[in-house]
């Protein structure tokens, strides 16, 4: 980031948004760069045991955010080459 001090827009719980997505433009004109942040606590009062605030911290992966899990909902796919329960079409 160069310094700009960006507007955040609170959600309707009072909460910034869990993950920035920041365009970068190439310096050749090419495809923007997209840095990605998320949100993590700053840290907990001693007393209260209260969060302190939050802070973003760079995320290289640049992965998709967490999606809620609603109990209807099927199971994220693991990333395995055969699908549970078939076997392998190379043991014949």
């Amino acid at each position: 980031m160069d310094g700009r001090v960006l507007p955040v827009l609170l959600g309707i719980t009072g909460h910034p948004p869990k993950t920035y997505r920041i365009p970068v433009p190439a310096p050749d004109g090419g495809p923007p760069t997209v840095l990605v942040y998320r949100r993590v606590p700053r840290g907990r009062s001693s007393r209260t045991g209260l969060n302190r605030g939050w802070k973003y911290l760079h995320d290289p992966t640049g992965r998709a955010g967490r999606r809620p899990r609603w109990p209807w909902s099927k199971p994220a796919p693991e990333p395995d080459a055969t699908p549970e329960g078939k076997p392998d079409d190379a043991d014949g």
